[in-house]
């Protein structure tokens, strides 16, 4: 791996492999490599609220024997009270690794630039990440080969769609995404998962009519319709994306085994029914489980050794 973990698309098919081996092995027994990061502090750069991202990095760090610091936006202000480039510097006299979880994907990369010490994308507005390689490797403990998979995603093409496409393509998946015409996935990424699937075989399709997209899928995902920083978009999304909505009705024209996914914090009503999220065909925890283990496996693929 290089020093940092920014983007999915970084990644080679062989390094997506290697972390999710490691994971398994890591969610065997969650004790394995317990001094791997001793003496190791990381820093969670949160300008964000965080319920999972935030809990399984620092569980994470713990059971692999390092020590986590937890830095509110208020304790650091990048780039008000102290330039990003500064941050990145002093931190890096201090500190092991770095999690950002952070708005404007810029300054995750401007982290990384000044930085001697690994960066991990803990989310942007642009990227994910660390949910899409745990979301793909949910996938893989359930179904026998990837490269069979139709993996569909609906609402927002947002961060989440974003990181989705890249692990996608990397491992030769094949992803539709369900979208509203003026909500459709970033044009640059877009156009640069597409270059992939070229090389690798996945087959990318895009739909504004969700029920077109969802027919005989494998998976079906979906994410909140107003990420953070979108708050004051709410009801107007709500009117938009009404029909976006994965309920039995809209699930019933997927494969009857379909994996339904969902990154949460879910709008239980919303994006997603009760009666979906709660039904045996729900993997919306397990998800959740293992962004405790990838991450685990990421983490000590750049700090422990485990190249």
């Amino acid at each position: 791996m290089k020093k940092d973990f920014i983007a999915v698309k970084d990644l080679s098919a062989q390094e997506i492999e290697s972390i999710f081996s490691l994971a398994k092995e890591l969610k065997k027994d969650r004790l394995k490599y317990g001094d791997a990061l001793k003496g190791k502090s990381v820093a969670l750069i949160f300008q964000k609220p965080s319920n999972r991202t935030r809990v399984s990095f620092e569980v994470g760090v713990f059971q692999l024997g390092g020590h986590t610091i937890y830095l509110k936006p208020e304790d650091i202000s990048l780039g008000v009270r102290e330039s990003i480039k500064d941050v990145a510097k002093t931190l890096s006299r201090y500190l092991d690794a770095i999690v950002v979880r952070t708005f404007a994907h810029d300054i995750v990369l401007e982290l990384a630039k000044y930085s001697s010490i690994p960066v991990i994308n803990g989310l942007s507005d642009l990227l994910h990440p660390c949910q899409a390689l745990s979301d793909v490797f949910t996938i893989k403990e359930k179904v026998a080969k990837l490269n069979n998979v139709t993996l569909t995603y609906v609402g927002d093409g947002n961060n989440v769609c974003h990181s989705l496409l890249y692990t996608a393509v990397k491992i030769g998946m094949n992803m539709r995404i369900a979208t509203p015409k003026r909500y459709v996935p970033n044009k640059e990424v877009l156009a640069s998962a597409l270059d992939i699937a070229k090389k690798t075989g996945s087959k990318i399709s895009l739909f504004n009519d969700p029920e077109e997209a969802v027919k005989d899928s494998d998976v079906v995902y979906t994410d909140v319709w107003a990420s953070m920083g979108k708050e004051k978009e709410v009801w107007k999304r709500k009117m938009i994306f009404g029909k976006y909505q994965i309920n039995k009705k809209l699930l019933s024209l997927a494969k009857p085994s379909v994996l339904v996914m969902h990154c949460l914090p879910a709008h239980r009503g919303q994006e997603i029914t009760d009666d979906v999220m709660d039904s045996p065909n729900s993997i919306v925890f397990d998800q959740a489980e293992n962004r405790l283990h990838v991450q685990k496996a990421i983490l000590l693929m750049l700090l422990g050794g485990n190249k």
